[in-house]
């Protein structure tokens, strides 16, 4: 009988334990660490225009990417979008590289072929703190698969919400959560 009552303590504990874990980490008083945190003097943010400055250029990558990543700060932060030079933080970037290799080859009758390519973006983010004069810079790659019996026109149709979700979120991350 001792026995099942421990258990059933130790089960309501855990529970409750997990419920204050949830709480707090909702409401702002839990953080992953200290320096993802926003500073309570920082109040506003300037997103400018992610320039395309790669090699090849995809037309509907910097307009899309400027604007999801700034809908992630207004929905995602308590800081304020805004379009003038005095933002307390001011956020640039370009895209520095995009571009297709071979990541698959297969062999058919001793002739190899490519199976699957690679499309790669890097993008350089610049974040500039006007409240405590400094510049914090980042770099984010990521790399989309697709099959090589596809143009690269087709891939970047199908791959294109992909992209623009997986870097705003990784531009998002390392800029909020210093990940």
């Amino acid at each position: 009988m001792r026995l099942k009552s421990n258990i059933i303590f130790l089960f309501i504990l855990s529970f409750a334990i997990c419920i204050l874990s949830f709480s707090f980490s909702s409401c702002g008083i839990y953080g992953f660490s200290e320096k993802g945190t926003i500073p309570d003097s920082i109040k506003t943010v300037r997103v400018n225009f992610i320039e395309n400055r790669a090699p090849y250029v995809n037309p509907q990558l910097s307009p899309t990417l400027t604007d999801r990543l700034k809908q992630k700060i207004i929905r995602q932060t308590r800081l304020t979008n805004i379009t003038t030079d005095n933002a307390n933080w001011d956020i640039s970037g370009e895209i520095r590289d995009y571009s297709v290799s071979t990541s698959g080859v297969t062999t058919n009758n001793n002739q190899s072929q490519a199976s699957i390519n690679r499309l790669t973006v890097s993008v350089h983010i610049t974040l500039v703190d006007q409240v405590y004069n400094k510049t914090q810079e980042y770099d984010v790659s990521r790399s989309f698969d697709f099959s090589a019996n596809r143009t690269l026109q087709q891939a970047e149709a199908s791959l294109l919400d992909e992209m623009i979700r997986n870097l705003s979120d990784e531009i998002f991350n390392r800029i909020f959560s210093n990940w």
